[in-house]
């Protein structure tokens, strides 16, 4: 057994048991383990976040909006605030808008200026820098059942895994899934053997390794669906063309409902230390 010897930017080296890359889209432990850059999707979106410093009066509900190729969705955070975005299909990047919060707010009300004014607002209230723009991007599905998720004592785990377009809302749980499942697997691996006593270091090597391949075995299809299903749903989502609006409106729109809820309603099963268990 080889100890695994960690450098950080700041040139301090660390000896680790085990190295679990959580370093998001950009990881250098994905890179290490064999995956490609994430791909960037067609698409673009822009995100705000408006705070009224009041009640706004509205209800808590999801209300989502489709104008011409473009598609929009507001969403209560609470009583005061609100999380929205705008989506729209955009083959090439643009820089001047992800630069310019300005030009960002003037886009958002000019394409969804026939939206309810209560709506209008929520965009006009947004602060600058509160505003981000950017072109989305995903981890080629395929890629996921190919590279290695673990190897030896290191893994990756959310985005530097399963980046994905963010039209399932499932990018965050998607992370805290792989927390519940990675600590459970690797609490077996640092249990004390049958005898109760702590195993030695090799036999701890080898455990730490079997449990992120438990662990890699156990995320590998899931990641798989959730990316590719997310990236499906925001093509139909933002079809503009006429035969794809009369499908998704008429015959889809329930059917795709259906598909968000149940790709978040996923359990991951408990996870048990001592005598409390935490249910994800």
């Amino acid at each position: 057994m080889e100890d695994l010897c960690l450098m950080t930017h700041k040139f301090a080296n660390f000896i680790i048991k085990v190295l679990i890359g959580a370093d998001g889209v950009n990881s250098e432990v994905a890179k290490w383990l064999g995956f490609k850059k994430p791909s960037f999707a067609p698409r673009y979106a822009i995100r705000g976040y408006a705070d009224y410093k009041e009640s706004h009066r509205f209800e808590h509900k999801f209300l989502q909006f489709f104008v011409k190729g473009f598609r929009g969705g507001v969403v209560p955070c609470n009583d005061t605030s609100f999380y929205w975005f705008i989506c729209w299909h955009c083959p090439t990047r643009d820089k001047e808008m992800e630069d310019n919060p300005e030009k960002m707010k003037e886009f958002v009300l000019n394409k969804f200026d026939k939206v309810p004014d209560k709506v209008k607002d929520v965009f006009k209230i947004t602060n600058q820098d509160d505003l981000v723009c950017s072109q989305l991007r995903y981890r080629a599905p395929w890629e996921i059942l190919r590279a290695d998720i673990s190897r030896d004592n290191v893994c990756v785990a959310g985005d530097a895994l399963h980046p994905m377009t963010p039209d399932l809302g499932q990018g965050a749980c998607s992370a805290l899934e792989d927390s519940v499942i990675l600590a459970r697997c690797l609490a077996e691996a640092f249990a004390k053997n049958s005898t109760g006593e702590k195993c030695s270091e090799e036999e701890e090597h080898e455990r730490i390794k079997m449990s992120l391949k438990e662990y890699a075995k156990e995320r590998r299809w899931r990641a798989f669906d959730l990316v590719s299903t997310a990236y499906i749903v925001g093509g139909i989502q933002l079809g503009n063309e006429k035969v794809i609006r009369l499908l998704r409106d008429k015959f889809l729109a329930p059917y795709l409902a259906k598909v968000l809820m149940k790709k978040a309603s996923y359990n991951c099963g408990p996870l048990e230390s001592g005598n409390w268990v935490m249910q994800s």
